[in-house]
């Protein structure tokens, strides 16, 4: 059989400017790739990871040469945002889509929680969203821009120990549907809820046990891939006009039992 070729443009991405905030690793990483192979310029933020974020840089611009940035800032600085957006726009002229990817994770024991980790937590995963949606407004509303957040299942299902993360990334949902309204219709705002993804290096799901649990109560009974997250912050961004408010979860099926 005759193997037909896919025509689908190299995509709707082509010339427009992609921020990627925790874009060196992990998640981050794969949605970076998997934007610029669609065609985006892509700014890399990272806070420490700057040798990574270079090298990822390095890797995608063998590929296309001059199309990738790596901008430092610390996200919790939000008296800097202002400027960090504009370093963004300075270096392709332009920012059409933001996704806020950038996050801290571990656990917060109920009985040990201090308000240096309820800051952090909250601060990544929810209050710098926010005031960078705030400040990116502007120009992603010229643009008839997109916003993707990578919130995660246990924003509707805590994670047993993790209170603060899990309050912070059912924030991050609310604040989806809440930019929807408030940016329409100009711009489209969205989330993606990972699953059991990317085990983390340490803690409660770093343990063996713990996964297989995890595995045994996923319908497709396998880890997912960073690009499987990628996959679907392409969609929402290059292929979902009509798609705003809107959380997908990329989790195996997993929330359907837990």
């Amino acid at each position: 059989m005759k193997r037909i070729r896919n025509t689908r443009e190299p995509s709707a991405l082509a010339g427009k400017t992609v921020l990627v905030t925790g874009g060196a690793r992990r998640v981050g990483a794969a949605i970076c790739r998997r934007l610029h192979r669609a065609g985006a310029n892509v700014v890399i933020h990272y806070r420490t990871s700057g040798a990574t974020a270079l090298r990822l840089q390095r890797s995608l611009e063998a590929e296309r040469k001059q199309s990738v940035a790596c901008v430092q800032a610390d996200l919790l600085r939000f008296d800097a945002l202002d400027a960090f957006l504009q370093a963004v726009r300075n270096r392709f002229g332009r920012l059409d889509v933001m996704v806020n990817n950038a996050s801290s994770f571990y656990a917060t024991p109920l009985g040990k929680i201090r308000p240096r980790a309820w800051d952090d937590l909250i601060g990544t995963n929810l209050k710098a969203p926010l005031f960078l949606a705030q400040a990116a407004a502007p120009e992603l509303m010229r643009r008839r821009g997109c916003i993707v957040n990578i919130v995660d299942i246990h924003a509707e299902r805590p994670l047993e120990g993790h209170a603060v993360y899990s309050i912070a990334k059912a924030g991050l949902v609310a604040l989806t549907r809440a930019l929807a309204r408030e940016l329409g219709p100009r711009v489209r705002v969205n989330a993606v809820a990972p699953g059991a993804v990317a085990w983390p290096d340490a803690g409660l799901l770093a343990q063996p046990e713990i996964q297989r649990e995890i595995l045994r109560r996923t319908p497709l009974a396998r880890i997912g891939r960073p690009d499987d997250i990628a996959a679907a912050v392409e969609f929402l961004v290059a292929d979902a006009p009509y798609i705003t408010g809107q959380v997908i979860a990329v989790d195996g099926g997993r929330s359907v039992v837990i």
